[in-house]
């Protein structure tokens, strides 16, 4: 199938833009120290002082001299060299994690896909080999997903598994995209690429019929929604997504429809829809409305923005470079060391740095970091880095570890109190002490259990109640929609923080996971199996932890 961007466009501008760092000197901050002392003079420097002072030598003794101050002063970096690079790096263009959600089949890897040929990080030749190949399949429309979905599972179903990573930029910003799942069974991959995001894209099909399986009860726009905003993604843009589709032929009336239905859902989701959602009609495998607007032979009645100019235009809160480290690990492999991978939420990590990997209090020492592909001295909040470390072997880390800061190092409790939204329990059950779920925080996944229910807590009432009134009952129970404050408990130590001192290490959701049912076969009874998907039961924050140095609560 063809599309109407037969070649590439030229790629843009990569040059640097400098951004003010409007952060605060604070007191308790110590910078750290370089990897290398530059207090001593370079070798050349200093060779040539010796040769001031010594008295004259022969002719072929000072051409031995001046070839060994040239091949000094080759192999030492000035000072001014490394100034400059510092630089930099500090004026690096700014970076930001995108993801792309929303229900199955609404053509989130073919709109990643096309960004990625637009902004030339794709080649026509590589276009026309993946067009060969989708059409060999009979999924002449799948090509351009074929750029993002790149395992053979994942082409030959038609359906993202894995969260799908790849890098473009604008000429002021750069992007990592972060295509997620959309099968409800992949859900707990969705939740491990939108903990990582800035801002999400949130793709709706407008063709007949999709966009109502989607929304409807157990659609995964719903689900997905409610997770991205429990999980930190604070700006989203909703593409309505196969405009160019022959049922809907770019209909301003179907569009009308979808944003209608949409905006009461993400206003009771917790989004500010005037402040933090932008609306957009796109065609993914068209390109059509993504890098430039569309024209007006297309579509008459949209006068608004395309995609790039809005994902340019977003404007998300600056992290403090100058805070305590905090990483969480996603990953790690060995290469000639060990090498972790993971986003910075806090702090800024530099080469020479000694660190502490939570829970388990190893000292390690900052090797290299990688931004993207490219090794870098130092990588500030938001990015995406490798980090490679010595004093710690890869066997030793699991997803879920937290690199940190040794003078301000992150908590590792195995109990924490919360306040839980409870959203949709299975079969009608109730939630009470003893109620067990997969608890899903930053990296970590860790089974747990309700021990004890501490507070029911009526939202309608809490801004007119009284401060110095006694407290409620302890409730045996809650059931759906209710809001409640009770402590969890994991079997292993993790690594959390309180929601009011640090959101990204201190909100969570609560799952239950997939399950086979069944009945054994006797002779009047055969195997009946049901399959029963996992469910995102409730969503929550932290609002207590143990004492310091402690990981439980005592008495």
């Amino acid at each position: 199938m063809e599309h109407d961007a037969e070649t590439a466009p030229p790629i843009a501008s990569h040059a640097p833009v400098a951004e003010a760092d409007d952060w605060a000197e604070r007191d308790d901050f110590e910078e750290p120290q370089p990897a290398e002392s530059r207090s001593q003079p370079p070798p050349a420097v200093a060779a040539a002082a010796a040769e001031e002072e010594a008295p004259p030598a022969p002719a072929t003794q000072d051409l031995n001299g001046v070839q060994s101050s040239l091949q000094s002063l080759e192999l030492q970096p000035s000072d001014n060299a490394v100034k400059m690079e510092t630089e930099a790096e500090q004026t690096r263009i700014r970076h930001l994690n995108v993801v792309f959600i929303g229900h199955v089949d609404a053509g989130k890897s073919t709109a990643g896909g096309q960004i990625l040929f637009l902004s030339g990080q794709v080649d026509d030749r590589t276009i026309q080999k993946y067009e060969k190949e989708a059409k060999d399949k009979s999924r002449e429309s799948w090509y351009m997903a074929y750029i993002m979905d790149t395992n053979e599972e994942e082409r030959a179903k038609g359906k993202t598994v894995e969260v799908g990573r790849a890098h473009f930029e604008t000429e002021t910003t750069r992007f990592t995209i972060l295509d997620a799942p959309g099968h409800k069974s992949y859900v707990p991959n969705m939740i491990s690429g939108a903990s990582q995001a800035d801002i999400g894209v949130l793709v709706i099909s407008a063709r007949k019929g999709e966009f109502e399986t989607g929304y409807e009860k157990g659609g995964q726009t719903r689900e997905h929604v409610l997770l991205a905003k429990t999980l930190g993604v604070s700006k989203l843009v909703v593409v309505i997504n196969k405009m160019d589709d022959p049922t809907v032929g770019w209909s301003k009336e179907r569009y009308d429809e979808i944003e209608g239905k949409m905006v009461p859902f993400l206003k009771s989701s917790g989004y500010n829809v005037k402040k933090d959602v932008h609306f957009l009609p796109i065609s993914g495998l068209l390109g059509t409305n993504m890098k430039t607007r569309m024209d007006k032979s297309i579509c008459s009645w949209w006068n608004g923005p395309c995609l790039f100019e809005v994902l340019d235009g977003i404007e998300v809160p600056l992290r403090d470079p100058k805070g305590p480290v905090r990483m969480p690990i996603m990953d790690r492999y060995k290469d000639m060391g060990t090498v972790v991978m993971g986003k910075i939420e806090s702090g800024t990590i530099r080469e020479g740095d000694s660190l502490l990997v939570m829970p388990n209090k190893a000292t390690v020492k900052v090797i290299s970091v990688y931004c993207d592909e490219d090794k870098v001295r130092s990588a500030a909040p938001g990015e995406n880095v490798r980090v490679k470390l010595s004093g710690i072997e890869e066997e030793d880390i699991t997803a879920g570890f937290v690199l940190s800061s040794i003078t301000n190092p992150v908590g590792a409790v195995s109990e924490f109190n919360a306040q839980l939204q409870i959203l949709e329990l299975l079969d009608n059950a109730i939630f009470t002490a003893g109620y067990k779920a997969v608890l899903h925080i930053h990296s970590v996944v860790e089974e747990c259990e309700i021990v004890e229910l501490i507070e029911e807590i009526d939202m309608k009432r809490k801004k007119e109640s009284d401060p110095k009134r006694k407290p409620k009952r302890k409730p045996l129970f809650v059931k759906n929609g209710a809001v409640v404050v009770c402590r969890i408990q994991v079997n292993n130590l993790i690594c959390i923080e309180n929601f009011s001192n640090f959101p990204q290490l201190g909100r969570f959701t609560l799952r239950t996971e997939g399950k086979f049912s069944f009945i054994q076969k006797t002779t009047f009874f055969f195997i009946v199996s049901q399959n029963v998907a996992g469910k995102t039961v409730a969503v929550g924050k932290i609002v207590a932890v143990p004492p310091s140095g402690s990981s439980t609560f005592k008495g």
